[in-house]
């Protein structure tokens, strides 16, 4: 008798279960409100619930295990919310995935080449996900190399050099790309005389912090190849075709590697997020036509350098934490000191993610986060002028970066002097 009851009960459950969810008003309550970015709810009427009570009667035992039960039920539901779709194709059991949305939905604007060449770089971006994710590689973010390109802190790491070499083989097997100019190299590497793209990268960025599992990100920019300096000498095209001014830029983005694996892309018109499921290998859409909020209420900076900050931007800090600035309300700060993690929530939320300092490089982080910021509706600026605009003289050149709302970087670079220029103790 206990096990008819039970099994009425769940079969009376699920029943109910399938006309609240016709209902519109319990509709609404799904929908995901937690970011400013609206989310389709998901379409529930849709899935046929019937599979899900077959799954759990489909194993005839002696007894009930409720606790079993409850989760296979819990785990069902779950997939079933878990899938917000953004397409309302014929095959209702498909996700949208970053090759579908781009060869799919924008495609027709960007091309083939630049769908093949996106696909070859999630590749990229998977192994870089695993490579961080695996407990037998940590311990290489501990641990220095010899180089040129930079101080002892920015050093780069064996975790930086294989994930530079990741992505420069998946970017040879596309066979789309004729230049990468990647922050782990001094000078560029040229892969194809006929590739169509030049790609500038910074494939691990933030992995002085892994071994605490502190997220750390891949960023990206991909230009067009410039035919008209085919002529010059292979050094030199390589180097001027990897100078290119960001208001150039065909697509941008970066991936997030925290407790979630985040492809946030541009393709230059609007912004977009997939999220990697790892139960089928493919990044989903999950954040489609992000729009980052013209104001917010929180600023990502390393306050411990306060005393080594310019007037500017010391009483635009001290001004808005009070809430007397343009916004009434009283802002917070959240600082990971990872730029990707920074600016993903910033995006999301709002505020301001920023460096003073002439730290963050033009080239491989500047342009490609402010292409992203810029298509997302928000601002970017070294405190002075908008960073794509910036004409790059040399590919490791360093500079201030403010990313966010576009109101809040207005009311910064407002102040006038926010730009860092001494650094006691803290040289890049």
């Amino acid at each position: 008798m206990r096990c008819r009851y039970g099994i009425r009960q769940l079969l009376y459950s699920i029943s109910k279960f399938r006309e609240c969810s016709k209902s519109s008003k319990i509709m609404q309550s799904l929908t995901i409100t937690r970011y400013p970015t609206p989310i389709s709810p998901p379409r529930l009427d849709r899935y046929p619930l019937r599979q899900i009570a077959a799954s759990v009667l489909s194993s005839p035992t002696t007894g009930i295990d409720r606790r079993g039960m409850a989760s296979r039920c819990e785990s069902a539901s779950f997939k079933l919310l878990a899938v917000g779709r953004t397409s309302t194709g014929e095959n209702d059991d498909e996700y949208c995935t970053l090759i579908d949305f781009a060869g799919g939905g924008e495609g027709k604007k960007v091309g083939d080449d630049l769908v093949v060449l996106l696909y070859h770089l999630q590749h990229a971006c998977k192994r870089i996900a695993s490579l961080v994710a695996s407990p037998f590689n940590s311990s290489l973010g501990k641990l220095s190399v010899n180089s040129s390109s930079g101080s002892d802190r920015d050093a780069p790491k064996p975790l930086d050099i294989v994930s530079n070499d990741i992505v420069l083989s998946s970017l040879r097997n596309s066979g789309k790309v004729a230049v990468m100019a990647s922050e782990e190299n001094d000078s560029p590497t040229w892969i194809k005389d006929d590739g169509p793209y030049v790609v500038v990268v910074d494939p691990l960025d933030g992995s002085r912090n892994i071994d605490a599992s502190i997220p750390t990100g891949t960023i990206f920019g991909i230009y067009n190849r410039l035919v008209e300096l085919d002529h010059l000498p292979v050094k030199e095209k390589a180097e001027l075709n990897s100078l290119q001014r960001g208001n150039r830029l065909v697509a941008s983005g970066y991936v997030l590697y925290s407790s979630a694996t985040i492809l946030c892309v541009t393709l230059g018109s609007g912004t977009h997020a997939f999220t990697l499921d790892h139960s089928t290998g493919e990044f989903v859409l999950t954040h489609q036509n992000i729009k980052i909020p013209t104001r917010g209420k929180i600023y990502s900076v390393n306050d411990a350098r306060y005393f080594d900050w310019p007037e500017g931007l010391k009483k635009y800090i001290d001004t808005v934490r009070q809430g007397k600035g343009e916004n009434p309300k009283k802002y917070s700060a959240r600082y990971i000191c990872s730029l990707v993690a920074d600016l993903h929530r910033t995006l999301l939320y709002g505020g301001v993610a920023m460096n003073p300092r002439d730290h963050l490089r033009l080239v491989y982080e500047g342009n490609p986060l402010a292409f992203l910021v810029e298509q997302a509706g928000g601002k970017a600026s070294d405190g002075k002028r908008g960073i794509l605009s910036i004409q790059p003289v040399k590919l490791h050149q360093r500079l201030p970066l403010f990313l966010g709302s576009l109101e809040d970087v207005a009311e910064l670079e407002s102040y006038g002097d926010v730009q860092q220029t001494v650094n006691p103790g803290y040289e890049v």
